[in-house]
């Protein structure tokens, strides 16, 4: 702890201090934090300089003879004693004069109170709750500022009168004075009270004063002290008791007329032979730069453990955040493709072949003039068509058209219906193929946790380990952090929301602006790499030239030819994760096409399938995302980013915190 920077280590301690409430917050883990952030931030902070005092409070149960020992400690009748239990209610502070003028200020001591304190004009006011009062005595120990405490443990009704007021107390504190009676040297309330004060952060060392009947022998009273020393610390109670005493009983002590005499007993005998004379001699042993230093990196090093836990926990908490956002994500992929079950391929090949035949060279325009008495005998072929499939008059033309809009309402309703059902779960389950690539996101992040060191354990993220039926299956727990948002959508109008979407349907239907230049320029990039073969039979061929009178187009997911048709299947693969979807292109039968033509037009027709599709799948994903999940999915994203930010800035403070002071 030698060098230290007082300043850089506020700094940091400073940062720590805001980034770990935000990182609880960002994530809604709980504020966990709070209690040992606050004791630290008390026991730090204002203990950064580099002659700030030590700080011993006098502390104990109702009765005990706190303020008595006060006293004889200062050798004057300061604070008020008496038989009546929970008498004082404030805290009483004594120091040297040369304390008050310390590079941390006396007041810095006391920050944490919601008062500053107060110089005692009359003893009574200890009487009444208040800011903290003190005292100055010249001729007190320097470099120490001694605590008397109000009782803990006197009340009624399960309520404490003074706890609050002794814990503020005994946590600016850096060494107790812990005096007990027979009567309460083993309740165990008052101990583990003591031990959360002493031990909780930063281990802090103690006397013990056992007020005690003059016939318990030395060796009864080292025993009892033996079981509190235990109680408080465990196993490593010799490292952290400074001094056993016994303060016998006396009447004379009672009624005040002379002050308690605390003596060592046991071990102790040797150890404060040199400074014994009375009790004052007992706190003149104490090294307080030594236990200073000591009881600063202490603490530190639980402050610093204490942060490494926070860090852990987040870590999985975010992990468990960008699961569930990619498996709400994953889900929405899935559901805006049922959106798109059918839709109106005809209009975007018929838009592509007026595209198209608009960049034809002037001789294939003149050519395609001369050809159209070939459109006679192919539209007598496509009416004939019509009449068998039952579409032979306007009548049913209109019923078809009647006909798909109702089945991609439906499409639109089913799809919302199933997206709104997966973001208002409790926990979203999916079942995917590995090779799907709307989930090569999930499965890396998978990989991602597998080889790292976050162990998520049973939740937020569950992946079967064997697949069936070629599928995987995962289960996401929403996490705690778009709780709120996922609540918005479970309270909300969703019949609104789905006569929303409905009024939208024609992002299915209509040919956008973007879909018609993303349709130019496949146009234009298929002129540039057409080569001469392809020119002349472009010219000569019957294919174009006849293609937007005999196209006509159905789009289907099952399988079958339209009647009085051979059909071309072109397949849409990459389509934000579309496997095993196809373009069914239906052709008159006896438009005579030849294998070479038909390979042709497969490949011609399979852009244009997946520039519309893309641009559909897009749209209603966005239509999706505005109406439903809009809400999680922002507010996933901005935690992440946020929470990244902060154990990032966490983390670096941290190791500046143990770099600089050698902790591990």
């Amino acid at each position: 702890m030698k060098g230290q920077n007082p300043g850089s280590l506020h700094k940091a301690l400073g940062i720590m201090r805001h980034t770990i409430p935000s990182l609880e917050n960002c994530l809604n883990m709980g504020q966990e934090s709070d209690i040992w952030i606050t004791a630290a931030e008390s026991k730090l902070l204002p203990k950064l300089s580099q002659d700030s005092p030590l700080i011993v409070a006098i502390c104990g149960g109702g009765s005990s003879g706190k303020s008595t020992l006060f006293n004889s400690v200062l050798k004057k009748e300061i604070s008020p004693s008496g038989g009546t239990a929970g008498i004082n209610r404030r805290i009483l502070a004594c120091a040297n004069d040369s304390v008050f003028g310390m590079t941390g200020g006396f007041d810095t001591l006391f920050s944490h109170f919601e008062s500053p304190p107060e110089l005692m004009s009359n003893s009574v006011d200890l009487t009444t709750p208040g800011p903290p009062l003190y005292v100055k005595q010249s001729d007190f120990l320097p470099g120490l500022v001694l605590l008397d405490t109000p009782d803990f443990d006197t009340g009624s009704g399960g309520e404490y009168a003074n706890r609050k007021a002794a814990e503020l107390a005994l946590k600016t504190s850096d060494v107790l004075i812990y005096i007990f009676t027979n009567s309460n040297y083993n309740n165990k309330d008052n101990t583990d009270f003591i031990a959360e004060m002493l031990t909780g952060i930063g281990s802090r060392k103690c006397f013990l004063v056992y007020r005690v009947y003059p016939s318990y022998s030395d060796e009864q009273v080292e025993n009892h002290a033996e079981t509190v020393a235990e109680n408080i610390y465990g196993k490593d109670a010799d490292k952290y008791v400074l001094g056993v005493f016994r303060a016998d009983e006396d009447n004379d002590v009672a009624a005040g007329a002379v002050f308690m005499e605390p003596r060592p007993v046991g071990r102790f005998k040797e150890r404060f032979q040199a400074h014994y004379s009375d009790f004052e001699g007992a706190l003149r042993s104490v090294d307080i730069e030594q236990e200073r230093v000591r009881l600063l990196s202490s603490i530190l090093t639980d402050f610093c453990d204490n942060a490494d836990d926070i860090i852990e926990k987040g870590k999985k908490s975010l992990v468990g955040l960008k699961i569930y956002l990619l498996s709400l994500r994953t889900a929405q992929t899935v559901w805006v493709r049922e959106a798109l079950k059918h839709f109106p391929m005809e209009l975007v090949l018929k838009r592509f072949s007026e595209i198209w035949q608009t960049t034809d060279p002037t001789h294939v325009k003149i050519m395609r003039k001369t050809g159209a008495v070939l459109d006679l005998p192919v539209r007598a072929v496509m009416a004939g068509y019509r009449m068998v499939a039952g579409k032979g008059d306007d009548k049913s033309t209109v019923g078809k058209e009647i006909e798909l809009r109702k089945r991609i309402d439906e499409d639109l309703i089913n799809a919302a219906n199933g997206l709104h059902v997966a973001a208002v779960a409790r926990a979203l389950n999916l079942s995917i193929s590995k090779n799907d690539p709307a989930a090569k996101d999930l499965f890396a992040l998978n990989k991602e946790v597998e080889k790292s060191s976050v162990d998520v354990g049973d939740g937020p993220f569950r992946m079967s380990p064997s697949e069936k039926g070629g599928l995987a299956t995962f289960e996401a727990f929403v996490h705690p952090g778009v709780a709120s948002e996922q609540e918005k959508l479970r309270n909300s109008d969703f019949k609104a929301v789905l006569n929303s979407i409905l009024s939208k349907r024609d992002v299915v239907t209509s040919i956008s602006k973007n879909v018609d230049q993303e349709l130019e320029a496949l146009a234009l990039h298929m002129r540039r790499e057409m080569g001469i073969r392809d020119k002349v039979r472009q010219t000569f061929s019957a294919f174009l030239q006849v293609l937007p009178a005999t196209v006509a187009v159905t789009y289907v997911l099952s399988t079958g030819d339209p009647v009085g048709a051979a059909g071309i299947k072109v397949k849409l693969a990459g389509l934000f994760g579309v496997q095993d979807l196809y373009a069914l292109i239906a052709l008159p039968a006896t438009t005579g096409m030849k294998n070479a033509d038909l390979k042709q037009l497969e490949e011609m027709l399979g852009p244009v399938a997946e520039t519309w599709l893309n641009n559909k799948l897009a749209a209603v994903n966005t239509l999706f995302e505005a109406s439903i999940t809009g809400g999680i999915l922002n507010d996933a994203e901005n935690r992440i980013s946020k929470a990244t930010q902060l154990l990032l800035e966490l983390e670096k403070n941290v190791l500046k915190v143990k770099g600089t002071h050698g902790l591990h």
